[in-house]
């Protein structure tokens, strides 16, 4: 006879939900024991219930320390999303003082939303509310599952707006804007003299490093296609990377040329000795937006995060 879902559930012991956490996360017994505040011994023993469990080693002890079995890899992500959902789940309906309080809050973000951002988030965060964890997980430009279900599992989004995010259970609101601009080395010849600019058929006969580009043709969930398909550019791209953040290295010492934001391009370009030019036709405005799911909204610690995220993203 099979065991009902909420039986096995009511016979689990949820602490052990922290323990895989931790244990994921550290892939040493030692530090995950000191994460959640238990003896070694403790966390030995959660670790050899977890693999009973699951029957599986989790960590498998390598020659440089553990590393993650393939089944414990694939629980990572997961163990995260039920984490944080319980710790909103029970933080919801009571008061929230940030200087005292002791949870986490995950968002998913792009990397340039962190270099624009996050040092302002950061630091904000270590003086109102020390005792609270940020984890800031990278998002790509496409979702492999349910975009509901991805937010509902975390504290929430920041990215601009796209029709994949048009559901009723799903909140937003406005953060910052930013453009698009060209980026090239201050050696390229487009961008010699005293005020250089680029028109749209020198784009296209240029080389391209293009972020978030599959290996073949071009994604139209990603932000760079839609920008670069308004301009009628059908770029030779060169170099296709998984990030925003390394794209101007990229550009760097090279005859190529990508569209990044202003913010990221005008904190890089003196260092990198790169030039950013204005961008020809009408690539479009960018407006970053939090979005978080509806289940949220009650949640005061949630309604700090969004506030201090809003107020935070006004001083950019």
């Amino acid at each position: 006879m099979t065991t009902p879902p909420t039986v096995r559930l009511a016979n689990l012991d949820l602490n052990l939900l922290v323990s895989l956490r931790e244990l994921l996360r550290e892939r040493n017994v030692t530090r995950a024991a000191a994460r959640i505040g238990i003896s070694q011994p403790a966390a030995s023993a959660a670790l050899s219930r977890l693999r009973r469990h699951f029957d599986d080693d989790l960590l498998s002890r390598h020659p440089g320390g553990y590393v993650l079995t393939p089944l414990a890899a694939q629980l990572v992500e997961q163990v995260e999303g039920v984490c944080s959902a319980a710790e909103r789940l029970f933080g919801t309906g009571h008061g929230f003082d940030p200087s005292s309080a002791r949870r986490g809050f995950t968002l998913l973000v792009a990397d340039y939303t962190v270099a624009v951002l996050g040092p302002a988030l950061s630091a904000a965060a270590a003086r109102r509310a020390p005792g609270i964890e940020l984890r800031l997980r990278l998002v790509r430009e496409s979702f492999s599952a349910d975009i509901g279900e991805t937010i509902r599992l975390i504290d929430g989004l920041i990215a601009p707006p796209a029709a994949r995010f048009e559901r009723p259970e799903l909140r937003s609101t406005a953060l910052f804007d930013d453009r698009w601009v060209c980026v090239v080395d201050a050696d390229n010849p487009v961008a010699a003299g005293p005020d250089p600019t680029l028109d749209l058929d020198e784009l296209a006969a240029m080389p391209w490093v293009v972020p978030f580009a599959p290996d073949r043709g071009m994604s139209a969930a990603a932000p760079m296609t839609r920008q670069l398909a308004r301009l009628g550019v059908e770029p030779d791209i060169k170099v296709r990377v998984e990030s925003y953040l390394s794209v101007p290295y990229l550009v760097a010492g090279t005859d190529r040329v990508a569209l990044l934001q202003e913010r990221l391009a005008r904190q890089v370009a003196d260092r990198l000795g790169l030039v950013v030019l204005p961008c020809p036709g009408d690539p479009g405005p960018i407006r970053e937006r939090l979005w978080w799911h509806t289940d949220l909204d009650p949640d005061p610690a949630h309604r700090w995060l969004r506030e201090l995220i809003v107020e935070l993203s006004a001083t950019l």
